[in-house]
């Protein structure tokens, strides 16, 4: 059985599923969406597809579609997604998956209702050194995870258009970038709940009504408590994108650069356990990221082939909305948010 893609959208990210997409060997890209004409002639010449729609809609009346890869500007996600997933059509949508948690849950029902599979693109939860650290997590090899770091910074960079347009992206580098340091905190974490949250948040490097600078700190159920920041055209950070460290009571693990320090039972030496990767900088290199969409866009199609309910889907997209609006919130009044 071949999978019938259409995406919703042409800039880069959609780029990239292209790209991917056509390495499936059961799936063939149908058409795309967008409301430019001239950026839609070009993407699907670049990427051989035959059909071209101005609204999802448009698409959707004609037929013969088996799933939508949604990577539009923010606005449009919930009910880009909400429409497809009504007519019955399989969704991947890119993160953040609405403009707010009440949107989130929108369409988390809406998934629900549907026999159509729900999918949130997370991408980092499907790079191989943070699957490596989730094995060893999962393995016990740090023991309990007491507190972890996560990073989802831009240094020296931050884009323009939509993203710092707050009626169009719903929120600055929070939405863009820290949703990573969220969600792979989570998924190293096990997907705990989350119980409380603190930030800051502010706009220091730049002219527009968004946030670029960002630190969050969340407590979950499972008693971990994570620090995480987000921003753009930051000086400096400690990690990069995704980067996050894990502080058990049996040792300590990391991704970029990805390795474990455990301690012997008089903790007077640490055995380095090197899992084997490049180096940090090459695992943020076009191959190594086109390897993590390509696994993500296997696991989708796996998912419309074979059913059952994708991971991340809407309750993992709903729950890192509900941290966003909660720190938000709290760098608002400046108090603790409790979920």
């Amino acid at each position: 059985m071949s999978v019938k893609l259409a995406l919703a959208g042409t800039g880069w990210i959609a780029k990239v599923h292209a790209r991917v997409a056509l390495q499936q060997p059961d799936v063939e890209l149908v058409a795309v969406i967008n409301h430019r004409t001239d950026s839609m002639q070009s993407f699907t010449a670049e990427y051989d597809i035959r059909h071209q729609y101005t609204t999802v809609e448009e698409l959707l009346d004609e037929g013969g579609l088996d799933g939508l890869v949604i990577c539009t500007p923010n606005y449009l996600h919930a009910p880009q997604t909400i429409v497809a997933l009504n007519a019955g059509v399989h969704v991947m949508v890119e993160k953040p998956m609405a403009m707010s948690a009440t949107e989130a849950r929108a369409v988390l029902e809406a998934g629900n209702q549907s026999d159509a599979v729900l999918m949130v693109a997370h991408c980092w939860r499907f790079h191989k050194e943070i699957r490596w650290l989730r094995d060893q997590v999962e393995a016990g090899r740090i023991g309990c995870i007491i507190r972890t770091k996560s990073y989802g910074v831009h240094v020296n960079w931050g884009p323009a258009g939509w993203f710092v347009q707050k009626r169009l992206a719903g929120g600055g580098a929070l939405v863009d970038m820290g949703i990573h340091a969220i969600d792979t905190t989570r998924f190293l974490l096990g997907d705990p709940e989350p119980v409380s949250v603190f930030a800051s948040i502010g706009t220091h490097y730049g002219n527009y009504d968004v946030d670029d600078t960002g630190l969050v700190t969340v407590n979950w159920e499972s008693g971990v408590t994570s620090y995480l920041e987000s921003g753009w055209w930051q000086p400096h950070a400690d990690g990069p994108e995704a980067g996050t460290q894990l502080y058990g009571t049996s040792g300590f693990g990391q991704v970029f650069p990805t390795f474990m320090d455990i301690p012997n039972a008089e903790r007077s030496e640490v055995e380095r356990v090197d899992a084997g990767f490049s180096s940090e900088h090459d695992s943020h290199t076009m191959e190594s990221l086109e390897g993590m969409y390509s696994a993500q866009m296997a696991y989708f199609v796996e998912c419309i082939l074979h059913g059952g309910a994708p991971k991340p889907g809407g309750l993992e997209g709903w729950t890192n909305m509900r941290i966003v609006d909660a720190a938000y919130e709290s760098a608002c009044s400046g108090q603790v948010v409790m979920l």
